[in-house]
């Protein structure tokens, strides 16, 4: 019996990145392909309320791929994939990206590839989000492919337990120059963010993120020395944000 493998990113349908994903995938299953009509790289779990969805047939990954453009964000084609296309079939595995650049650490909480993944996840649909740690359109996902492939296979093998949903980062280099992979845990980091100010062509003032990711320590079971010291990183992660360490503190709020 053929599985059914959902592929979606924030990149873009056009994205070099998830036609990589798509190449490997379907070496596993029927492939099924809803992506954004255009990027939405940093919309985290954004969906839409206000504006209709839409949905366009593109053949563009072969006669046998369904792919389908949507007018919404990352999460909104995991939704209308569950609930529209496929809601008479169950999804087997949710894969999303490859995505350009790195969302090791905090840039979980902003990805769009990853909260693709992680709403599969909260539709019980196992999920693995795939990052390349290269920004460039023309970026080499041959290793990323290599490595989507050995870790597609042995999720379909061994199935996930305590958790749903992988984040999986490949670092940029040569296949044959990467140690390995390490299940480790999320790097502590924040952005130290800034806004450059300028005017436009009309006088009016515009401001323009930037920033630089600053890791708090320095730990070797953590994604982003993984990351650097040249292995694939894979977190287990989950949509459960409780500070489990705190309940017992916060009881004395149960007294007021």
């Amino acid at each position: 019996m053929s599985l059914n493998i959902l592929v979606t990113n924030d990149d873009g349908l056009s994205a070099p990145g998830i036609r990589a994903l798509v190449e490997v995938a379907q070496e596993f299953g029927q492939v099924y392909v809803v992506a954004p009509d255009s990027p939405q790289s940093g919309q985290g779990h954004a969906i839409t309320l206000e504006h209709p969805l839409r949905l366009k047939e593109q053949r563009i990954f072969g006669p046998n791929i369904p792919a389908y453009a949507c007018s919404g964000t990352p999460v909104d084609c995991v939704k209308l994939a569950k609930h529209v296309l496929l809601k008479n079939e169950d999804i087997d595995l949710c894969v999303s990206g490859i995505n350009h650049g790195s969302n090791a650490s905090i840039n979980i909480i902003y990805s769009g590839t990853m909260s693709a993944a992680m709403e599969a996840s909260v539709e019980g649909i196992p999920s693995i989000g795939f990052s390349l740690l290269d920004y460039s359109i023309e970026a080499d996902f041959s290793a990323a492919k290599i490595y989507a492939r050995k870790i597609i296979k042995q999720v379909l093998e061994q199935g996930l337990k305590e958790t749903l949903l992988l984040n999986v980062n490949i670092p940029k280099l040569p296949a044959d120059a990467i140690k390995g992979i390490k299940v480790c845990h999320q790097a502590e980091g924040h952005w130290a963010e800034d806004f450059l100010e300028n005017t436009d062509p009309m006088g009016r003032t515009y401001y323009w993120l930037t920033g630089k990711f600053t890791l708090a320590k320095e730990d070797e079971n953590a994604d982003v020395c993984a990351l650097e010291n040249g292995y694939v990183s894979v977190v287990p992660s989950m949509h459960d944000l409780t500070a489990y360490p705190a309940l017992n503190h916060l009881k004395f709020l149960e007294e007021v």
